[in-house]
């Protein structure tokens, strides 16, 4: 924003603040909340009416004075990222420890209040302004595979906005919700007066997630789920921020650095055992090019299966429709969703190495393990005869998500046509699937990322409403 544009907003603001204007939404009627538990309520009426009244005081404070919340829930995460990340694989049984701490750690790149913007515009004709308001109560729904992060970074955002937020956790990740969510409202409280910023009911459940859905007082939905949670929070005509599911293909040219890809994509989908919705979940690679990136994969230490041992884990991965082998639609179990690649592999009826983050192996590209989001670190592999084939497998196993893809290459024209073929939310070029988020890479961190409706990763200024303000002659800058 230039200086005369600064000028133009801040004058425009205190004559506002001199005009009186009170906050968007109006507390007549506001029904009278029962106390809760730092946050936790018996109901999701009580959860929302004391988030109506919490909104009423976030909503009018100052940006800073919202940063100051912000950094209460950053702080937390970063300090008590062991305890919570430890409850949480305790009660989900899914993902890795270490990786767990880590996404509690990178709740810091979460953008704040530094993302909110303001335009402004003058002419002979006088002033408009243009803010962002908040929504109101904003219903959230939370993943299995990662509740904690998900609430805190939902949160972070809708604070940042002037909104407040429900949440709806998985049952099985819903014990830590209550617990990092109740460890958030007492230190926001005890450092601005203002509780019940973030709210839920004590047993979430599907019930009192369509309860949320249609609650009247609840003005903006965010879902982070599969696809039957999308269609459930669109029923009631409210505005959906949906964040859905992805199976981002890689593609492997015969111009990659093979080591440097191997590593790239050993990290990116073994993290946190391949629970990411961006982790890379097949590889594409030119069949000139297979024999060394398969040797490369090895040096970096993953484990490659062969197709017996392929076989038997398919069978213990999938179910299928009918009877006999690949009889009808596969799918997923999850009995071996998130679990470490030490379980696959006895699974598989073979024994991996000490230490080992992922297992791979060769199959053919109708495998499920290729078309299923299958989130567990096994990574299947299939040659392809140039890279046309190789995009066209890649948006078929994509299937229309417009989520993530990667392409390791040092070939422009390649990246380029793969990038504008796949049309996907992120889209990450010689690096982990997790350097479109901004850890160790150039994105920002969210852990809701709107594909079915576009938003793309939701920042602060995806929970706002565009507001204008016009001033007549009177005003007159220029």
């Amino acid at each position: 924003m230039s200086s005369q544009e600064q000028l133009i907003a801040e004058i425009t603001r205190d004559v506002i603040a001199r005009l009186g204007m009170k906050p968007e939404r109006p507390s007549a009627g506001m029904a009278r909340p029962q106390r809760g538990d730092n946050g936790v309520f018996e109901t999701v009426d009580d959860a929302v009416n004391a988030a109506e009244a919490a909104q009423q005081k976030v909503g009018a404070m100052s940006l800073s004075a919202r940063g100051q919340i912000i950094a209460i829930i950053r702080h937390i995460c970063e300090e008590r990222a062991e305890e919570l990340g430890r409850m949480e694989l305790e009660e989900t049984q899914v993902g890795r420890l270490d990786h767990k701490i880590e996404k509690l750690k990178a709740v810091r790149h979460v953008l704040g209040v530094e993302a909110i913007e303001s335009a402004s515009r003058s002419d002979q004709s006088g002033l408009c302004v243009i803010e962002q308001a908040p929504w109101g109560v904003v219903g959230m729904v939370l993943p299995v595979t990662h509740s904690v992060p998900t609430m805190a970074s939902n949160a972070i955002n809708v604070i940042a906005a002037g909104n407040t937020a429900v949440f709806s956790p998985h049952p099985s990740g819903a014990k830590v919700a209550a617990h990092a969510l109740q460890l958030f409202n007492r230190e926001i409280e005890h450092e601005t007066g203002v509780a019940n910023t973030l709210t839920m009911a004590r047993k979430p459940s599907i019930e009192a997630a369509e309860q949320l859905f249609q609650h009247p007082k609840v003005a903006l939905l965010c879902v982070t789920g599969g696809p039957a949670v999308v269609k459930a929070a669109s029923k009631y005509g409210k505005r959906v921020i949906a964040a859905g599911p992805g199976n981002p293909p890689v593609v492997v040219d015969e111009t990659a650095d093979f080591d440097a890809a191997a590593r790239a994509i050993i990290e990116g989908a073994g993290f946190d055992n391949n629970l990411l919705c961006i982790s890379e979940k097949e590889v594409f690679v030119i069949a000139s090019a297979a024999d060394a990136f398969v040797a490369a994969m090895r040096r970096a230490g993953a484990f490659q299966l062969d197709s017996a041992a392929i076989e038997k884990l398919t069978r213990a991965a999938f179910e299928f429709e009918g009877s006999g082998k690949g009889c009808g639609r596969a799918h997923l179990k999850r009995d071996l969703i998130g679990k470490d690649a030490d379980v696959l592999a006895e699974a598989a009826g073979v024994k991996a190495p000490a230490g080992t983050s992922l297992l791979f192996g060769e199959t053919r590209e109708d495998h499920p393990f290729v078309q299923e989001e299958q989130m567990m670190p096994f990574l299947p592999i299939v040659r392809v005869r140039d890279l046309d084939a190789a995009i066209a497998a890649s948006i078929k196993a994509e299937h229309g998500y417009q989520h993530t893809a990667l392409i390791h290459s040092r070939n422009i024209d390649n990246v380029t046509k793969m990038a504008k073929a796949m049309n996907t939310t992120l889209f990450v070029h010689n690096a982990p699937c997790m350097a479109s988020l901004g850890i160790d890479g150039p994105g920002y961190l969210s852990f809701s990322i709107a594909t079915p409706t576009g938003e793309g990763v939701t920042t602060p200024m995806t929970f706002t409403r565009q507001r204008q303000i016009a001033i007549g002659h009177a005003l007159r800058i220029v």
